[in-house]
């Protein structure tokens, strides 16, 4: 069980539309996110990294979806 539970229900702000594309995108809204939109300033910033990241052309689209998998398996992460 986790310390903190995060926000579950978003009222009209910039983590309502965060949580809408992450559900479109995962199917759910996952903890960590949960956990940064309890201060609005955090959220952006995981919101712009995550973004940035998904953006960067310097690796290949398949290749960062491998890499992804690896490092979720190896530190045990269940998605």
């Amino acid at each position: 069980m986790a310390r903190l539970e995060g926000v579950e229900r978003p009222g009209l702000s910039f983590a309502a539309l965060v949580y809408f594309m992450v559900k479109r995108k995962l199917g759910r809204v996952v903890r960590p996110l949960r956990i940064h939109a309890l201060s609005p300033p955090s959220l952006r910033g995981y919101a712009l990294m995550e973004d940035a990241q998904e953006s960067a052309k310097a690796v290949p689209k398949g290749l960062k979806k491998l890499a992804q998998i690896r490092v979720s398996t190896r530190v045990g992460c269940p998605f």
